[in-house]
């Protein structure tokens, strides 16, 4: 029982849920025309019947206020003239206030004016059936008894009427009878109505005109959303400052002014500016910026190199059009330095290889000398050849496996040792290196861009010469990692300008990155790099990197 009661609310629950996501779903749906036609329509609606209301209620009381004054003073009229007077004295009364009462009815409008005696009996009225009878109302007695001009809403035998009431007096001051001059509540009515029907007609107008001032409201807006609905709008704004922040690209937009519009965090990033920067001029933020030109020329800019805060980039320049003009612009960039550095890293990974592969070849080539030498007989000689080798490894096994224990720094330099053999290179470890595991922080692309270039750049050195010979020092005493290579080449000229990017002392093209490389790197380690001649010969690079990292923060 329970459980059919657990699953019948949970039913009502779900039933209710839906019908309400169901709800939200169709309000949702109604386009922003039909939500401001429908809101402009409501207030003109909810303004018109307020002001129709108020009218209708004033109107109906002055009206009302009106026509009783204007009975009253009829009345007093009437009560006044002599001629009404004189007619009290004759034998039938009647023959003449019956034609006084109806010529004064006809020029005022009124339903009727019944004039009586101080019984009530009357002497005129628009029903002549009615001449001679009591008058009915029973509202008369103030102005027969006390003599008082007065107005008055009653039953009159023609139906509900607003009446005038006053007193006859005689030439000594005794009342003789009295005036009832009367307008029915209809004929006001029916006048009210009249005005209220007027009203309606302006009132219809002015809701026609107002719904064809929202249809043309709502078109402008729809023309300025491009047709989107404001759930749209939202959900674009959404997704676009999503995709801003996802991308790893630098991204600026500028209006047909120049004025900054958008920039995302990888590009404050990359600029250093983190805020009050919306509305200002592009060239605060970029001097050296070319978007103008995109403005200018009107057309879009691909894979151009820029040098912006001490870095390459590469830039694209988008211009932004509506209706075939140009509105603004949008550059996104990409940091080139660090492309470069993926590259060369992977070069220098591919030169490990054939470093390998030359090793290899050269063991092989070794192995075949001593095949041969054995073939021949010449024991002693091939003995000779393998206790030599075997001295070497020994003495360059002994450093490089028991007193340099990274491995990374191992396989680099077995890499090294073997290219050194192959182009017949004497590359020797300083017997006084030491080297325990490095910090995490020094990974092995680093390793590669710091001991690569600067062993590869020795080895160049030393090709021309007759002495090739280079050492590697390697030590961790201390709070800093230290490399240095030394080598018997010609030296290095100090003056020049050794880490600018693209300098090279070698004649082939396509060169002069990897002492630029090796500078950033070192410069990403928090180290130092120093480069100087040997008193003798040669150059030696010596380089430095803190065992740990200090953070530097962003201003």
């Amino acid at each position: 029982m329970k459980t059919h009661l657990y699953i019948i609310i949970s039913s009502i629950n779900f039933w209710k849920s839906s019908k309400e996501n169901s709800d939200m779903t169709r309000l949702r749906n109604v386009s922003l025309q039909t939500k401001i036609l429908t809101l402009i329509i409501s207030l003109i609606l909810v303004v018109i019947i307020l002001l129709s209301g108020t009218y209708i209620v004033l109107e109906k009381k002055q009206t009302e206020e009106s026509t009783s004054s204007w009975a009253l003073q009829v009345s007093k009229t009437v009560s006044f003239m002599p001629s009404v007077k004189e007619a009290f004295k004759d034998s039938n009364p009647s023959s003449s206030l019956q034609s006084i009462a109806e010529n004064v009815r006809l020029q005022v409008g009124a339903e009727y004016v019944v004039i009586a005696n101080a019984e009530g009996i009357r002497y005129s009225h628009p029903d002549s059936s009615l001449l001679g009878k009591p008058m009915s109302g029973n509202d008369n007695y103030r102005a027969l008894i006390f003599g008082q001009y007065y107005t008055s809403q009653s039953e009159s035998a023609l139906g509900p009427a607003l009446n005038g009431n006053s007193p006859i007096f005689d030439n000594h001051g005794n009342i003789m009878g009295v005036v009832s001059v009367g307008y029915l509540l209809e004929d006001i009515h029916t006048e009210i109505y009249q005005k209220i029907w007027d009203i309606s007609k302006i009132s219809l107008i002015v809701l026609f005109l107002g719904a064809i001032g929202g249809i043309m409201l709502t078109k402008n807006i729809r023309k300025d959303t491009l047709g989107l609905e404001p759930f749209e709008i939202a959900n674009l704004y959404r997704e676009r400052s999503a995709i801003l922040h996802s991308i790893k690209e630098g991204v600026i937009a500028i209006d047909q002014n120049g004025l900054i519009t958008m920039m995302n965090e990888t590009a404050s990033d990359m600029l250093g500016v983190y805020n009050n920067y919306l509305h200002k001029p592009i060239e605060t933020i970029l001097p050296n910026t070319l978007m103008y030109r995109v403005l200018e020329s009107g057309k879009n800019e691909q894979n151009q190199e820029m040098y912006l805060n001490d870095r390459w980039v590469i830039v694209n320049r988008e211009v932004i059009k509506e209706n075939g003009q140009v509105i603004g612009a949008v550059a996104s960039f990409r940091d080139k330095t660090e492309i470069k550095e993926m590259v060369e890293t992977i070069s220098e990974v591919r030169q490990y290889s054939e470093d390998l592969r030359a090793q290899t070849h050269e063991y092989t080539n070794r192995l075949y000398v001593l095949s041969g030498l054995i073939q021949l007989g010449q024991y002693q000689e091939a003995v000779d050849m393998i206790q030599t080798e075997l001295k070497i490894n020994n003495t360059q096994n002994h450093i490089l496996f028991d007193q340099i224990e990274d491995s990374k720094v191992q396989a680099i330099l077995l890499g090294k040792i073997g290219k050194a053999s192959e182009n017949k290179i004497s590359f020797s470890i300083d017997e006084n290196s030491s080297l325990n595991t490095l910090p995490d922080h020094i990974d092995i692309s680093s390793l590669i861009a710091i001991l690569g270039n600067i062993i590869d750049n020795a080895f160049e050195a030393v090709e021309s010469t007759e002495e090739k010979e280079v050492t590697l020092f390697a030590t961790d005493m201390g709070n800093d990692i230290i490399f240095e290579v030394a080598d018997s080449g010609e030296g290095i000229d100090e003056s020049k300008h050794l880490f600018k990017k693209g300098f090279s002392t070698k004649q082939s093209g396509n060169r002069g990155y990897g002492l630029t490389i090796l500078q950033d790197t070192v410069n990403s380690l928090g180290g130092s790099l120093e480069i100087k001649n040997h008193k003798s010969k040669g150059a030696i690079v010596t380089v430095f990197i803190p065992k740990q990292l200090e953070l530097k923060g962003g201003s």
